[in-house]
């Protein structure tokens, strides 16, 4: 089934970037966030850059007769953050992420605006600027590429890192374990309505794909030219080749995790 956006809690309405595939799913999901009757909202994710897409998301703002005051990044990849500069001339509005001078974002930060509280998660693993958000009051988290809402997410290396990702899947958990968050706004896919089912999915996935990684070296993968191919195409096989590029840099974060050297790795 197809994920289009809207409105998806009392707070967070997504308007989807028509930038569809195989890495992107559906598009990115810019998030639109506003206190009901508030005059400010905040923006998280505007995308690449498209000025019908920054037109809608705006047009969305000012249907509720608000006006965007910050534009949040979760990570620093194109899909999510091309756009902000120019939706930061369209807005008016403060662009606030990790590494963006004297805005920059840090973990346990609070950001509120027009009574809106978010609270800042760092997240990193994915990229090494990745932070999610905690939307309390709507019990969820925006997770950007962290978790997504259909599928895995890619270990970005050599910025990404498996270590910080597991970790920052059990500072998730944890968040899902004590009822802070039940629900995820994802950057890529449909929301996703049982939170720690899916970080539960995830950690085991990751767990898994490790065993099968050590198998594959085992398996003469480690004495190939490069270990790297030699898993891929011993773990990867029935992945479509399009991902590929994409895989390849989750293996060398896992070969990193292992204490394996391979080309490129």
């Amino acid at each position: 089934m197809l994920w289009s956006g809207g409105q998806v809690t009392e707070r967070a309405f997504c308007v989807l970037a028509p930038n569809p595939g195989p890495m992107t799913l559906d598009g990115t999901n810019t998030w639109v966030l506003l206190e009901p009757g508030a005059t400010e909202a905040v923006v998280i994710d505007p995308g690449p850059l498209d000025d019908d897409h920054l037109q809608r998301v705006c047009r969305v703002v000012a249907d509720r007769g608000a006006r965007v005051t910050d534009t949040i990044l979760t990570h620093g990849h194109h899909d999510h953050a091309e756009a902000a500069p120019r939706f930061a001339e369209l807005t008016g509005s403060r662009v606030r992420a990790v590494g963006r001078g004297h805005d920059d974002l840090r973990d346990g930060d609070t950001i509120t605006t027009g009574g809106l509280d978010l609270r800042v998660v760092a997240t990193p693993g994915h990229t090494g600027d990745s932070m999610s958000f905690v939307l309390g009051a709507d019990h969820a988290l925006l997770t950007g590429d962290t978790v997504l809402g259909r599928g895995t997410t890619v270990v970005a290396h050599p910025d990404g890192e498996l270590a910080a990702y597991l970790e920052s899947l059990e500072r998730i958990a944890a968040l899902t374990g004590n009822g802070s968050v039940t629900t995820i706004l994802p950057g890529h896919g449909p929301t996703v309505p049982d939170a720690g089912a899916m970080v539960a999915y995830y950690r085991t996935h990751r767990a898994e794909r490790l065993e099968q990684v050590r198998q594959a070296l085992a398996d003469g993968a480690a004495l190939d030219s490069d270990p790297v191919d030699g898993v891929l195409e011993r773990v990867y096989a029935d992945v479509p080749r399009e991902v590929w590029p994409a895989a390849r840099m989750s293996i060398r974060a896992q070969l990193t995790y292992l204490g394996v050297s391979g080309r490129g790795a």
